[in-house]
């Protein structure tokens, strides 16, 4: 594994600016939450999240962004960002992780970013990635993905200290997780089924005591497993990628990445190389923050934000007149 190299990243000080970032993007997409836009939702978050980085004194590159520069205007990855002065670091980002989710006010939508020291932070192509993760406290690669979900299920509860029924795995519902699904069930074990939004569902592994989540299980997209990673590496708790690769096009992508291991499972620690600050706001209510509270000439949000070196996890109120 890749040392961390010698960065005057000064995360303390930079960690509320990047608390206003993802303040700024939930707020944004606010007034469209339940408005059935999916993408102005998006686009009102890209615009507000890109408008505060531009703010923060750092020379900043986007990693994990919005999609490669044809198909994403703004926050494309590989766009530069803050005001070109301090430190040069890596940025990963979801301006609203759970579009779907904010178009139809459903639970758990969030406006996610993670900023680590430059060239920390995998590079992963836009392509799926099978996740598993759980949260603090157990035993180092005490489940993996080369074990059966049956067997994960089963171990995961030994070490808990308990049975398969004590166990609540989170899933994203998907066709191809139908397999899945019913071989976890047929453990015992229960399933939080989810519709979107898998960067909180890894998140719940690490705060089980709010959320009841013990185990993440299935595919999602790989940027968003660099962006778990960063928060599990704040919070707490393992989590191991795989890239899953459907056609040539795709692995061009890891090519063009810089990746040559098709093959490689990535630990919670080869995805985020470095320390690094993680900060999410809830747009919608949801497991882990309480979505955006409009009331007339005030939005107020929550935001998680916190510091991998110290292990510091803060919860921040901001009410903010909009008048």
């Amino acid at each position: 594994m890749t040392k961390n190299p010698p960065v005057d990243f000064n995360d303390r000080m930079l960690s509320l600016g990047l608390a206003r970032v993802s303040e700024a993007a939930a707020m944004a997409s606010a007034k469209l939450i339940g408005h059935g836009d999916e993408k102005a939702a998006d686009q009102a978050a890209v615009d507000a999240m890109r408008r505060r980085l531009n703010e923060l004194d750092i020379k900043g590159v986007v990693v994990i962004g919005e999609g490669e520069r044809d198909e994403a205007p703004m926050l494309f990855i590989g766009e530069e960002v803050g005001t070109g002065e301090g430190p040069a670091v890596d940025i990963a980002l979801d301006p609203l992780e759970g579009t779907t989710l904010t178009a139809k006010d459903m639970p758990n939508a969030l406006a996610v970013v993670a900023m680590g020291p430059r060239g920390t932070m995998l590079h992963a192509p836009d392509v799926y990635m099978e996740k598993l993760a759980i949260g603090p406290g157990y035993p180092e690669n005490l489940v993996t993905l080369d074990m059966s979900p049956t067997e994960r299920v089963r171990v995961l509860a030994e070490a808990k200290g308990g049975g398969a029924d004590d166990i609540t795995v989170c899933i994203l519902e998907r066709p191809r997780h139908e397999d899945l699904i019913d071989e976890v069930r047929a453990t015992g074990a229960a399933i939080r089924l989810i519709t979107d939004g898998d960067v909180a569902g890894i998140m719940h592994c690490a705060d089980r005591g709010r959320t009841g989540i013990d185990m993440y299980m299935g595919s999602g997209g790989a940027p968003e497993g660099v962006l778990a990673a960063a928060a599990l590496k704040c919070m707490g708790g393992q989590m191991w990628g795989k890239l899953l690769f459907r056609n040539d096009d795709e692995r061009g992508r890891a090519a063009k990445a810089g990746i040559t291991d098709l093959d490689r499972v990535y630990a919670r620690d080869d995805l985020v190389r470095a320390d690094v600050i993680f900060a999410a706001t809830g747009v919608t209510d949801g497991s882990l923050l309480p979505g955006i509270k409009r009331e007339v000439g005030y939005l107020t949000s929550e935001t998680l934000l916190m510091r991998s070196k110290t292990g510091s996890v803060r919860r921040m109120f901001y009410r903010n007149p909009t008048k």
